[in-house]
């Protein structure tokens, strides 16, 4: 039997053998970051250490990063700072969309959704009319924040963060970006970016899962969302993940070495996309433009349901999905797609290819091999039909 292929890195990555490594070595620290004693400075030590290789891939200083158990908790400390109005593009993870909807004093009305233009990017111009036009209609917020993804993990646009800073700024806005699935696929550069804070993720870059950072720019004030504890200078209660921590900071020192290696997954991915299109008039890609994730395809195969693509491609020992991964185990029509506009025909049939650290030619081959049969039954079918 052919060893399966793994193609869903935007998921979930796999765990990388330095961070299997890092990770079975902090299991024998075993002292509370927090205690005093030589057993509790030895696992301060790794925490620290960290939190170095975190704010290196992330550009910015050790002392602007708060581990958190993941970035949902990081998206959500954010969003839930006591911001009397937020903006939020239509095409943000749940963990950002949901908790700006049920986010503490806020109305429906003091939560507005920048849509989205046909080529996956936020439509700054009508986020630049955001504020004046509550303005107009009477209502004055004094504390706004916007929150707008760096890049989107379904179809892997990268968004102009920083246009949406510009305007941010001018306004009086905070600014908040997930870079979730930007991290380790593009450079990071948060004291570039200008943002206030920027939400990472560990599993997504080949570390453990539960483990994750918020960083707080310099001297802006944010509240906990974890109480009970001094941990994280205070930002963020409860007994470090010493064995996590460690394990995402071995994740982020190999994400930036290997950010050189990302040309060769984008002539990867440049090659899927160009040989599975052209199989068929009904396969469709969509966003093939340049500004995208280097590692991320969104593929159509008009007339077919995703589910039914994502099972077959199973089935071939192929692991890819059907649009985000934020609901246990449900494929649901894509708010992302829908955002964008795209046909109901496209959103019900894409998927989503995505490659990473240890994703080989040899996994490419056998997908268009699987694509080619999958699509061969398919046109089939719509001939007789």
């Amino acid at each position: 039997m052919s060893p399966r292929v793994y193609l869903d890195y935007n998921a979930t990555a796999l765990l990388r053998p330095e961070v299997r490594a890092a990770m079975t070595e902090a299991f024998s620290v075993y002292g509370n970051p927090s205690s005093v004693h030589e057993e509790g400075r030895k696992a301060r030590a790794a925490v620290e250490r960290a939190r170095a290789q975190v704010a290196a891939l992330a550009g910015c200083e050790p002392g602007e990063v708060i581990f958190t158990s993941g970035a949902s908790e990081a998206n959500q400390t954010v969003i839930n700072a006591g911001w009397d109005f937020i903006a939020v593009s239509a095409m943000e993870h749940e963990s950002v969309l949901s908790a700006a909807y049920k986010a503490v004093g806020l109305s429906s009305d003091r939560v507005n959704e920048i849509p989205a233009l046909m080529d996956g990017q936020v439509a700054c111009s009508e986020f630049e009319l955001t504020r004046d036009s509550y303005a107009r209609s009477g209502s004055e917020f004094s504390n706004p924040l916007v929150s707008v993804q760096l890049a989107n993990g379904e179809i892997g646009v990268v968004q102009p963060v920083d246009r949406i800073v510009e305007i941010a700024f001018e306004q009086g806005y905070r600014v908040h970006t997930d870079a979730v699935q930007a991290a380790g696929r593009i450079p990071l550069d948060f004291a570039e970016l200008n943002v206030d804070f920027m939400s990472l993720s560990a599993h997504k870059i080949g570390g453990p899962k539960g483990s994750g950072a918020l960083i707080v720019r310099r001297g802006c004030k944010m509240p906990s969302l974890m109480h009970g504890g001094g941990q994280e200078a205070g930002r963020r209660a409860g007994t470090e993940n010493v064995s996590g921590i460690v394990g995402f900071g071995a994740a982020a020192e190999c994400a930036l070495r290997d950010l050189e290696q990302m040309s060769e997954l984008r002539s990867m991915r440049d090659r899927l996309e160009r040989e599975a299109s052209a199989m068929s008039n009904t396969v469709n890609v969509f966003s093939a433009t340049p500004g995208r994730l280097p590692n991320t395809s969104a593929i159509a195969l008009s007339g077919s349901k995703a589910e039914t693509l994502v099972i077959s491609l199973d089935l071939a020992g192929i692991a890819v999905s059907a649009g985000s991964a934020c609901s246990s185990g449900k494929v649901s029509r894509s708010h992302v797609l829908q955002a964008v506009n795209a046909p109901p025909e496209v959103i019900d049939s894409t998927i989503r290819v995505s490659m990473g650290w240890d994703t080989k030619d040899s996994d490419i081959d056998r997908f268009l091999d699987a694509w080619a049969g999958i699509v061969k039954q398919h046109d089939e079918r719509r001939d007789v039909a």
